[in-house]
């Protein structure tokens, strides 16, 4: 069936249809979230285990194997990642992009429990939850009061501003940086303990008895059935102190006879400064699926409402990374509308009418609004990926209406009535249209099909192109036929070829002429182009500027937060009066490392974050690595600290991890291999994980004596914990209040346990009385590793590079140099991860879904023209482009990342596309009667002019990305422009001349196969007639030999 026949002769259905796809994108559209990237969160799973006070080396042994081997046998595994710090395990599950993310969190549920019986009884169940939220904050927030104090500030955070919080649509997480918890400390006197004979443990333990309500029992007075409660907690400090606990030996003591107790707050854990002044800050994470902007938003209508329903507290934004995603949406736009501009100023320019331009400006958004609808059923969002996509297939969009559009002018111009023009010229190069639509389809989509994080991005890449370029044949065979039929008008004139026109064409039959040496020139320039292969700088993604610099600060194993607290100020001082710099946050107590999906943040009072937020884009002449630089230099004065500037965002960081279950040969050789990666020329900080010793007080049981007083080393290692740091958390009484409970620590005063000898007056009971821990163990300063990590059941060191503005490839290639990289020792492993590992999954994936591709273009042609020698021919074009768009890369000293596979992609499409355009016309006019010759001359003639249209419209539009013009960050758009550029630049000019030479030798082998057949088949041979030089190749069905008749 013609469609566009039908859309000419009936015009209202296709108007109601494209009406309603307008409607429904454009409604779409307005509900599409923005977000900077597509949400690359593979399916993982966290789970956290804790046991106050255990040593990393204990929980490793005893904790972090255990639950590691119950998951080694997991499909679709990717990484086990462990973290073991004091008193904490954390694991990370990550799975391959196949794995559904409820039968993960179920089987590593079960794993979990499954390991349940092995792990120490005094920890409470593991948790394990999937992870549901972006890994960075989105906003983070600065509030202050002089009307409250810490303490009530905190909790009015925690109750009433989390709670408005969560209420809003998107937020997943809030978390608060400062601030204090409130908790009672019962602070015991050693000496009035000893006097009365009872240790830290039995006061707890009798404490917790006492202060506890207890429901159970049944009452039955009256008649009626009544429960029963023990209501035996008191509810107020006073009455604390009053509390009788009794002993024993059957006597009995009030609270306040043997401890303090006063109403006091936990140890700091975190502090926050904004721009020196001491804050408590809240930040804000996204779940995943939200739109960053919408998200962003409604916080801060939310924040605005709360604050003027609470006039007492000050709310001040401290920074957001919402800036630079608007920025780079709006960047994306406008290198959108910019393609869609330039491409109709380039069709008037070539047509010089206004109502072929007003078509070809009207097929551009009724391409591009129907794909919002698709987007959005598909769950998809406005990123710099999918906008992306949408602005490099503008110039495809117009191309289609550029062909149609033009082929219908130059039937007008030969005097044919509007209605039949369009018929005929419809008609004409219908097959051209859906081969080239068919092959860009081909081309893009098994994008979609790629794994890991690439696929997640490359997903929405594919199918946003593929589903544009659809539309835009839907629009090309509907609407611009039928538009033209009644829109256009008709003006005969004689068609001249002007000097370029002729030139080419003399061009042209000179490289038919000389076929060998075309073919010869074309492979010197192909090789060259393979030849720039090796000094191509390769990576992930390019560094951006997110116009925010990160900086962690990390102290000597046993710092207090008091130390910390004043380095952190120091620096963040000396930070704060850079040039560029506009504000400072500082969160103490905790560390961030990473961006994008592998961001994450630990709690540990030696470390801190410094955030600083510089001057947007347009406001600054400096690039973000040039500050971070000089705040790199500007810190070097800090002594006794470790600094590490960037947040190890994209292309910023290079990280190689090596993993072994030998402790000591792994500690060797991240030694060796650190100090060499010092060696790197133009790098910045070289930073290792590998666990530093933190002090630790070790308490060695003389077992004999120890057994003689019936002491046993649980027993120790309980009153010692109980007397210095509290029971289990799980297992603290509490103070019930109204709208929470606030723990109570009993515990003995911080004074009493400041030297070694207050460790060794300890008492621990025995048989026959308490004695002395001195008496039955020797004490004595020690060192344990502060931090383990483990990846896939093995320890590992993770050696992070500041690349400082250098490509990830290059470093990475001269770090593999290394010897200490080259001679491993054994048993030690190198382990891909990252940013590293997702470019390799990029490369090899990519590498297939292109072949793929060419096999799905290379189908598509054979099924559309009836040959499988021609097509060969179309698919030659694919090598011409390579050089245009590797030797700008090279030249520019940009890297081959995913913005520039992205444009290789585009490019294929475009110059298969070209291609098809002139081979086809070529074989339709071999199909009236032409010679070989005359039919390449005139396809040559006819296509050239919408072939340089395309080209020059595609290339106009990519030429703002290319120079950084479109506003925002450029540094994810800007590879993939030059590439673009580049590529269907040259390939347009070789096409054109080399294209219609390789038809002929391709057509030379079909002629030979077909001579050799008839030598072969007699029967063959009488049957069929002799062919000719003058027929036609490639066998059509019959309908395709009659279009264009009339036509010359």
């Amino acid at each position: 069936m013609n469609f566009s026949a039908f859309s000419i002769r009936n015009p209202v259905p296709a108007i109601l249809l494209f009406a309603m796809l307008a409607v429904g994108g454009l409604l779409a559209f307005k509900h599409l979230p923005v977000q900077n990237f597509p949400d690359m969160d593979l399916p993982t799973i966290k789970i956290t285990a804790t046991l106050d006070g255990a040593a990393p080396s204990q929980l490793e042994t005893e904790v972090a194997r255990t639950i590691e081997d119950n998951l080694a046998s997991l499909s679709y595994l990717d990484h086990v990642t462990t973290t073991i710090t004091d008193g904490t395990v954390s694991i990370s599950v990550s799975f391959k992009l196949e794995k559904d993310s409820e039968t993960a969190l179920n089987e590593v549920r079960n794993a979990v429990d499954s390991a349940k019986a092995d792990l120490p009884a005094q920890m409470q169940t593991p948790s394990v939850t999937k992870v549901t939220v972006q890994s960075s904050a989105l906003v983070t927030y600065a509030i202050q009061s002089t009307a409250l104090n810490e303490t009530e500030l905190s909790w009015f955070i925690d109750n009433d501003l989390t709670k408005a919080l969560l209420s809003v649509s998107g937020v997943g997480q809030v978390n608060r940086i400062g601030g204090v918890d409130r908790e009672v400390h019962v602070d015991l006197d050693p000496t009035t303990m000893a006097a009365f004979g009872v240790t830290a443990t039995t006061v707890s333990a009798q404490l917790k008895s006492v202060q506890a309500d207890t429901s159970g029992g049944l009452g039955e007075i009256g008649g009626t059935r009544q429960t029963l409660r023990t209501l035996g907690a008191v509810a107020s400090v006073d009455a604390l102190k009053e509390l009788r606990i009794p002993l024993a030996n059957g006597q009995q003591v009030r609270l306040d006879d043997v401890a303090s107790v006063t109403d006091s707050f936990a140890e700091r854990s975190s502090m926050a400064y904004l721009d020196g002044k001491p804050v408590v800050a809240v930040e804000i994470k996204r779940s995943n699926g939200f739109s960053d902007s919408g998200v962003a938003d409604d916080v801060d209508k939310a924040m605005k409402q709360f604050a003027a329903k609470h006039s007492n507290v000050q709310i001040e934004e401290a920074y957001s990374t919402l800036g630079p995603i608007i920025d780079n949406y709006d960047g994306s736009m406008h290198m959108l509308y910019e393609g869609a501009i330039l491409a109709i100023i380039v069709v008037w320019l070539f047509l010089r009418d206004w109502r072929a331009t007003i078509l070809s400006a009207v097929a551009l958004p009724l391409s591009v609004i129907p794909t919002f609808l698709v987007m959005y059923l598909a769950g998809f969002s406005l990123n710099i990926v999918t906008l992306l996509a949408l602005s490099l297939v503008v110039g495809i969009l117009v191309d289609d209406a550029i062909v149609e559009v033009e082929n219908i002018a130059r039937h007008l111009q030969m005097g044919k009535r509007p209605i039949d023009a369009a018929l005929e010229a419809a008609n004409e190069i219908g097959l051209a249209v859906i081969a080239t639509t068919f092959t860009l389809v081909a081309v893009f989509l098994p994008t979609a099909f790629m794994s890991g994080i690439p696929g997640l991005i490359f997903r929405q890449f594919g199918i946003t192109a593929a589903v544009a370029v659809l539309v835009s044949l839907v629009v090309a065979r509907l609407l611009t036929p039928m538009m033209a039929a009644y829109f256009m008008k008709a003006h005969p004139t004689e068609e001249k070829d002007g000097r370029i026109m002729r030139a080419y064409l003399a061009i042209v039959k000179a490289a038919m002429n000389r076929r060998k040496t075309t073919v010869a020139v074309t492979a010197v320039v192909v090789a060259l182009s393979f030849a720039t292969i090796p000094l191509l700088k390769s990576g992930f993604l390019p560094a951006s500027d997110d116009a925010r610099a990160q900086i962690t600060l990390t102290m000597q194993p046993g710092a207090t937060i008091e130390q910390t607290d004043a380095a952190t100020t120091k620096a963040a001082d000396i930070v704060g009066k850079l040039q560029d710099v506009t504000h400072v946050f500082s969160s103490v107590g905790s560390a961030s490392s990473g961006g994008g999906p592998d961001s994450s943040t630990t709690s540990n009072v030696g470390s801190a974050t410094i955030v600083a937020v510089l001057s947007p884009i347009g406001e600054r002449d400096r690039k973000q690595s040039e500050i971070e630089n000089d705040i790199r230099q500007a810190l070097s004065v800090l002594s006794g600290v470790r600094v590490a500037v960037g947040g190890g965002g994209n292309g910023t960081k290079l990280e190689i991890t090596l993993a072994s279950d030998d402790a000591d040969a792994l500690d060797s050789a991240s030694t060796a291999l650190e100090e060499q990666l010092r060696t790197l020329q133009g790098i910045g900080a070289v930073t290792s994980t590998a666990a530093r010793q933190a002090p630790e007080i070790q308490i060695r049981p003389d077992f004999a004596r120890a057994a003689a007083l019936g002491v046993t080393s649980s027993a120790i290692a309980e009153a010692v914990r109980v007397a210095t740091n509290g029971e289990y958390s799980a297992d603290l009484p509490k103070l019930n209040l109204p709208q929470r409970q606030v723990p109570i620590v009993v515990r003995f005063s911080p004074e009493t346990r400041t030297k070694l000898d207050d460790i060794k007056n300890m008492r621990v009971a025995g048989t026959n009385g308490n004695v002395d821990l001195g008496s039955i163990a020797d004490i004595r300063i020690g060192g344990s590793p502060s931090e383990i990590d483990r990846i896939d059941r093995m320890r590992n060191v993770t050696l992070s590079v500041e690349l400082n503005g250098r490509i990830l490839g290059d470093v990475n290639r001269e770090a593999q140099a290394l010897p200490a990289l080259r001679r491993l020792p054994p048993g030690v492993t190198l382990v891909e991860q990252g940013e590293l590992q997702r470019s390799s999954e990029l490369f090899q994936s990519f590498g297939l879904a292109m072949a793929i591709g060419v096999f799905c273009i290379y189908a598509v042609l054979v099924l559309l023209f009836h040959d499988f020698l021609q097509p060969l021919t179309i698919l030659m074009a694919l090598p011409l482009s390579l050089g245009g768009a590797l030797v700008p890369l090279v030249m520019t000293g940009t890297s081959f990342s995913m913005s520039a596979v992205i444009g290789l992609l585009m490019l294929m499409g475009v110059v298969t596309k070209n291609s098809i355009l002139l081979v086809e016309y070529a074989i339709m006019s071999r199909g009236q009667g032409m010679s070989r010759f005359d039919a390449l001359v005139d396809a040559c003639h006819k296509r050239a002019r919408p072939i340089i249209m395309t080209t020059i419209a595609m290339a106009f539009g990519m030429l703002p990305v290319a120079l950084s013009l479109t506003g925002g960050d450029s540094s994810f758009r800007q590879p993939m422009a030059i590439v673009v550029i580049g590529g269907v630049m040259l390939s347009t000019l070789l096409s054109l001349i080399v294209i219609p030479v390789i038809f002929t030798f391709v057509d030379d082998l079909n002629e030979a196969l077909k001579r050799l057949v008839r030598r072969t088949g007699p029967d063959t041979a009488n049957t069929e007639p002799q062919a000719s030089n003058d027929r036609a190749a490639i066998t059509f069905k019959p309908e395709l030999s009659k279009r264009g008749q009339g036509q010359r």
